[in-house]
């Protein structure tokens, strides 16, 4: 019975020691890594969205995202000391829920990171021909060079996108070359990313105007089901911008110390970026206003053809809901624009660390995935020098780089978050399971009042996917039933737990001993 292969804690521990990823990362890279996921799309470009679904009321939707990661988090931080190897929640839910559910799950993580991954590039690459090409050097970037076709979703001169393709392949050159070189060079981009919405806030708090919050929520708690829009509707999309903290736990198989570290960074993350994201949107709507606009139905118009028709005119051109570069903008609008261009240049130098993140993410998975059998065990090999899975690595470098080249931004933040809260809901519901099936395993952290904690992760990951937009919300079942046929034609005939292929953990002296086991063996080093 698919439901029952399950495969045991100690199993999946002793499989990851035999085929193992080098240990480098510390606790402060681990923070440096989920803040340089976390801060990025959602704040640089993201931000003008929001506030055209919720207005000014994008600060509450902030919080109802954030509310629903911090809860999340926490059930992250206990499981992922418990089980640290690469997989989140895939790894998590083949230890408890059994292999068919788990591969829903790492199925619905390719998603997220993907679709995430390639929408940042194409972020990155319009922040890049718009503030450095054209504005900075006054070059006009050839359109066919800028965009895809218009059959995919792209502009009628398009062809290609090549610099969103070339911003892939360079981050997935990087995670080739080796995760700690990798952690170095986003620890840079994590500080220009912090000094650029320092600026931003200490600049436009002092100006805040109260009349420009009001009204506060002009689309209501609620748009209506299915319409993405509202409080509720714009904390479901900006979901997206906070998701950064589950790359931390794909990394454990690659910390040091990842009973005590993860959840450090984890944690961490989490909270450097509630902080900054509630600051920046009080700046930027409190300094010009964030009111949406409005359709012929009283309600927010959604990204479309009106919408960009209205904002082209004279009267809503300067609108903060219409601006591809809200930051940016806001700066130049009350008088500073050369730090408003400098701010722009930031996010062009920052946001491929949040490229980066998100290819770590997917190639871990995808590694974990390969290595359990499910997926052709090529995938997993690791490289003999820089130690790190570069087949697979590769692979999902280039389908990214693809799909970035091809297609538009469009409504990917709300399809990635589709797959995003399905993983968090299980994670939720397999730390809740463990609590019982194994209450005398050794948890480095342990989440307090589970009881509540995990049914509230579990009701928020499910409130936000109910406000995704409805073609946002249909993408994961079809997805889902794609890789349900992918598991039955090769996955479940090959998967190592099918064939009986488990390793067995034999423990070893130092295993008996009061320090957290393996962790002080140099040879895990």
């Amino acid at each position: 019975m698919i439901f029952g292969r399950v495969k045991p804690l100690d199993a999946i521990l002793a499989t990851a020691e035999k085929k193992s990823l080098k240990r480098t990362l510390g606790p402060v890279q681990l923070t440096l890594f989920g803040v340089g996921c976390i801060i990025g799309t959602g704040i640089f470009v993201l931000t003008s969205v929001g506030a055209q679904k919720a207005g000014p009321g994008l600060l509450i939707s902030f919080i109802i995202a954030g509310a629903v990661c911090v809860v999340a988090a926490l059930c992250y931080a206990e499981i992922s000391s418990m089980i640290p190897v690469a997989g989140s929640a895939y790894t998590y839910s083949y230890a408890v829920q059994g292999e068919f559910l788990a591969w829903t799950v790492g199925w619905a993580l390719l998603l997220e990171y993907a679709v995430g991954a390639s929408a940042v590039s194409v972020g990155w690459s319009n922040y890049f021909i718009n503030t450095v090409v054209e504005r900075s050097w006054g070059i006009d970037f050839p359109n066919w060079l800028s965009s895809g076709p218009l059959f995919l979703g792209g502009t009628p001169e398009g062809f290609i996108n090549l610099p969103a393709a070339l911003i892939a392949l360079l981050m997935t050159g990087l995670l080739v070359i080796g995760t700690s070189e990798s952690a170095k060079f986003n620890a840079v981009l994590v500080l220009i990313k912090v000094t650029a919405l320092t600026a931003f806030v200490v600049l436009t708090l002092p100006i805040m105007n109260s009349e420009n919050f009001a009204p506060f929520a002009p689309a209501g708690m609620f748009g209506g089901f299915g319409s993405g829009v509202g409080v509720v509707g714009a904390a479901a999309t900006m979901f997206f911008a906070y998701v950064g903290f589950d790359a931390v736990s794909t990394a454990a198989e690659e910390t040091k110390n990842p009973q005590r570290n993860v959840p450090i960074g984890l944690i961490a993350s989490l909270a450097i970026c509630t902080i900054f994201y509630m600051l920046v949107t009080a700046g930027a709507i409190g300094a010009i206003g964030g009111q949406p606009i409005m359709g012929a139905d009283g309600m927010p118009l959604n990204a479309g053809r009106e919408l960009s028709n209205l904002c082209a005119t004279a009267a809503h051109a300067q609108d903060l809901v219409c601006s591809p570069e809200p930051l940016a903008h806001v700066l130049q609008t009350i008088g500073y624009g050369t730090v408003g261009n400098l701010l722009g240049y930031a996010a062009f130098i920052a946001l491929p660390s949040v490229v980066l993140i998100l290819l770590f993410g997917q190639t871990r998975i995808f590694f974990v995935m390969a290595r359990d059998g499910l997926l052709p065990e090529r995938l997993s090999r690791v490289h003999p020098r820089w130690k790190t899975p570069h087949v697979v690595t590769l692979i999902t470098g280039f389908g990214v780089a693809a799909a970035a080249a091809f297609f538009p931004v469009g409504k990917l933040a709300d399809i990635a978050n589709a797959g995003t809260l399905y993983a968090f809901l299980m994670v939720a519901i397999a730390v809740w399971q463990l609590r019982r099936m194994d209450p005398e395993r050794r948890r480095a952290f342990r989440v307090p009042a589970i009881w509540l904690i995990a049914p509230l992760t579990i009701f928020g990951c499910v409130f936000l996917f109910v406000n995704l937009p409805t073609e946002a919300m249909l993408v994961l079942p079809v997805w889902t039933v794609v890789g349900v046929g992918i598991y039955y034609a090769y996955g479940y005939r090959k998967s190592h737990l099918g064939r009986g292929l488990v390793e067995v953990h034999e423990p070893e002296i130092h295993d008996l001993e009061p320090p957290i086991p393996g962790i002080d063996d140099p040879r895990r080093d």
